[in-house]
């Protein structure tokens, strides 16, 4: 029987940030209501399209913990009637400081819900307001403080870095302050300026400057942001933290297995607004492909569409040399490469024969290493990794 992974999409937030570009937002009760009607039914009818357990589950948004427990006990609850779910599953939920309370910390785990992701991004108040985040730092400290009380045993926390004004002697003060919490899961992401937010409309030019290593008025410059990755692994290296990836670090044991499921390629089944599925024809119950190696849908971002109309927004079918490239760009992302026999496994043929010129042009300019079965980015490559991965695209 095949695993794969659930992904449970819920859109609602507070107040949307200025830098995200997610699909989510701000919606009244009655959508909220009808929202989780139409989502519960949609894990049914996956359950009834797709066969397998259930390796991971991770409820994301939006801000999930925004939501009265009930809805979030609906949700699983449907989960665990209409799936599988593997003895010591990783289940996760995110969440944003000021929407946790010790009863919803409490609640989530007599749900099975094993891992929380927590939103900071910062420990410095005026670097949150300047992201329009809704809370500051003493609101996370007292949502960790429950969630601790409650005894959750496995926390993540997500910071930024590279954010308008942002030093590296502010970044540093706020690794420091959420290290002398020893969170079992760090996440540092750098800011990326998307079209179509508050954010772009702000800081595009100022973004387009810092690619071409001109002078900044805003963000920090090319270099610095170079330096605030280094400072960052540095820190997180010495306080016990393993990378594992691009931009995670985690306590021996606790890499985020959801996440490791997507490098890897792992069929992903996601409901709820907007949320993609990766479809291999071993989880399908009935019917095939076709010519398909694979397919990818992805469900509508438009509200009223999802709840009222075709949840189906786009399908794409994957040819073999789709997938090698995805199993190329997404699995270099972690510090541990990709495996050759895995590969091999998975498409009957070696990377080696497929990417041989792109192997040989990466080592050349000292970005890939291959060597014990594992080809990888050398330390440099991940300071530029975007520019090697598009080499598999």
């Amino acid at each position: 029987m095949s695993d794969f992974e659930l992904y449970v999409h819920l859109p609602f937030c507070v107040q949307k940030c200025l830098y995200c570009d997610f699909t989510s937002g701000v919606f009244d009760g009655r959508l909220q209501r009808d929202y989780l009607k139409v989502i519960c039914e949609e894990i049914k009818e996956s359950a009834c399209r797709y066969k397998g357990r259930l390796s991971s589950v991770y409820i994301g948004g939006g801000t999930p913990s925004m939501l009265p427990l009930y809805f979030i006990e609906e949700i699983c609850n449907t989960i665990s009637d209409n799936f599988e779910i593997l003895p010591g599953a990783e289940i996760s939920i995110e969440a944003n400081p000021g929407t946790v309370t010790r009863e919803k910390a409490k609640g989530y785990l007599d749900l099975g819900i094993n891992r929380i992701s927590m939103g900071l991004q910062s420990a410095d108040d005026a670097e949150l307001k300047r992201l329009g985040r809704i809370h500051s730092y003493r609101d996370f400290l007292e949502s960790y403080d429950s969630l601790r009380k409650a005894g959750f045993p496995n926390i993540n926390i997500d910071l930024m870095s590279g954010l308008p004004g942002q030093t590296q002697d502010s970044l540093a003060a706020s690794l420091k302050e959420v290290l002398l919490l020893r969170p079992e899961h760090i996440s540092v992401y750098s800011l990326i300026i998307e079209e179509g937010t508050p954010f772009y409309d702000m800081y595009h030019e100022d973004a387009l400057r810092q690619e071409k290593g001109e002078d900044t008025m805003f963000l920090p410059g090319e270099d610095e942001t170079v330096s605030m990755l280094h400072l960052t692994e540095n820190l997180l290296l010495t306080s016990g933290y393993n990378k594992y990836e691009i931009s995670n670090f985690s306590k021996p044991g606790f890499e985020c297995r959801h996440n490791i499921g997507y490098w890897k390629r792992t069929p992903y089944v996601g409901v709820g607004l907007g949320a993609a599925s990766l479809i291999s024809p071993d989880i399908l119950r009935e019917g095939d492909m076709g010519s398909a190696f694979e397919v990818r849908y992805a469900n509508t971002k438009d509200m009223k569409t999802y709840l009222y109309g075709e949840k189906i927004g786009g399908f794409e079918e994957l040819k073999k040399s789709d997938a090698m490239s995805e199993f190329m760009f997404l699995g270099l992302r972690m510090t541990e490469g990709i495996s050759i026999s895995e590969f091999y496994e998975a498409f009957g043929i070696t990377p080696d024969a497929i990417y041989k010129e792109h192997f040989r042009k990466l080592s050349e300019r000292n970005l890939i290493i291959n060597e014990d079965g594992r080809i990888r980015l050398t330390p440099f490559a991940m300071d530029v990794s975007n520019i090697v991965l598009a080499a598999f695209v």
